[in-house]
Parts: C-alpha cells; structure tokens; sequence
C-alpha cells in the first residue's frame, strides 16, 4: 500500500511538472531551448568600466536621449517599451508593408513569436553574470516609462531584451520582404536606440543586444523547425502580396 501512495505522488509531481513546463512552452514559444542558444558570457565583452571612454559614450547616448522625450521621437520609444508580439508588428507594419496579426498572416506570426522569445533568451546568461544597473536607477531619475521602473528597478541592464528582440525580428523580416530591408532593418535599429531614449538602457547594452540577436538569428538558420516554418511565411507573404 505504501508503494502504492509512493508511485502516485511521483505520478502526479511528473504530470505537475509536465504541466508547468508546457505552460511555459505555450506562454512564451521559441524554437530553440536555453542550452541550443549562443551563450553571451562567452562571447560578449564585459560591460564598459565605469571610468572607461566607452562609458563616457554611453553617458553622453544617455544625456541625448533625455534631450528626445519629448519630441515625436521620444513618444515612439515610449511605444516600443510594449514587447507584445503585437505590438513589436504594429511598429513594423510600415516598413515591412503590412500589418502581421495572428489571422491575417498566421505564419509569420507564429514565426516571429518565436524569434522574438529566442532573442529574449539569448541575452539572459550575459545579464544574469553582470547584473549591470539600469541608468535610471545609477543616476537616481525618471523614465520616459514610469510604470516600468519597479518592475525592471533589479534586472539586468546588459545586454539589452528589448533591443535584442527588435533586431532579431528585424532580421528575419528582412528576409521574407527583402525589397524592403532597409527600412525594416531601419525600424529594427530604431527599435533598440528608443531604449537609450526611454532611459532603460545605455547604448553598449543596446550594442550587445544587436550581437546577441544576430547570433541568435545565425544560429535559428541551423534548426530544422525555423528552416521550415521561414519557407511557411515565405510563401503566405508572397500570397498576401500577391492580392494586393
């Protein structure tokens, strides 16, 4: 009886477990896990020393960027602060040439969740390891994003997430609409500088973000599922064109 008790709790902690781990899955998609992705400690630098002339870089990105709060500019980096995958397309709508909603372009969506959670990750062991302060919090002000503040006050500054998942994304929509790369690989570099603007960011973490993200990019054309779901999108983007 008392084997029996015993096999059950382990059934149902294994089913438990299961369970957390497809939530997980479902909530925050990718097509890589943790260990596939290029490892930032490994490859990135340290973060600028703080008596370092690439941190005197990164003061005077962070001065400007107060300076662009309240300018038109300054209202589109408080817009990007949203990392919704809906959101990120809405900001790309314009160069890319369309609006990707989850109905009206179903594969590229699902393509780019994917991306831009893998991105995420990818920058996750660098800040973890370096545990940066944000420049809001080193310098004691406010953000272009007060809402925020609490929220990110103890997380890593370096690299970038945000920045990372904006280049990413930027990146593989480049490839399925290379007429128009420029401007998207534009909106993608834009994406990363709004956190500069915001306050949440110096511009190395930015910097490191694009790296990451092109890593992570590089590394996404060696898996078998992004290879197959990218000729998905290739293909339901030139019928989606095609209409128009």
């Amino acid at each position: 009886m008392k084997r029996i008790a015993i096999l059950f709790i382990t059934f149902s902690l294994t089913l438990s477990a299961a369970a957390q781990k497809n939530n997980t899955t479902e909530k925050w998609p990718t097509f890589l896990t943790q260990a596939q992705l290029p490892d930032g400690t490994k490859y990135l630098s340290a973060p600028p020393d703080t008596s370092s002339i690439a941190y005197l870089n990164d003061f005077h990105q962070y001065q400007w960027g107060k300076s662009m709060r309240g300018t038109e500019r300054g209202q589109q980096a408080v817009f990007d602060a949203n990392v919704t995958i809906d959101s990120i397309m809405k900001s790309f709508a314009e160069p890319f040439g369309i609006r990707i909603t989850k109905s009206n372009a179903p594969e590229i969506y699902y393509l780019v969740e994917r991306v831009e959670n893998d991105a995420s990750a990818a920058v996750r062991s660098a800040k973890n390891l370096y545990c940066r302060k944000r420049p809001y919090v080193q310098y004691h002000e406010m953000t272009a994003v007060p809402a925020e503040e609490e929220e990110l006050r103890h997380s890593g500054s370096y690299p970038s997430g945000h920045s990372a998942r904006g280049w990413a994304i930027a990146l593989v929509l480049a490839e399925i609409n290379p007429a128009n790369q420029d401007a998207i690989l534009k909106r993608g570099l834009d994406y990363g500088e709004s956190r500069v603007i915001a306050g949440y960011h110096y511009q190395s973490d930015v910097d490191a973000a694009r790296l990451a993200a092109s890593a992570t990019v590089a590394r996404l054309h060696a898996d078998d599922a992004f290879a197959k779901q990218m000729v998905k999108a290739k293909k339901e983007f030139a019928r989606i064109i095609s209409k128009h």
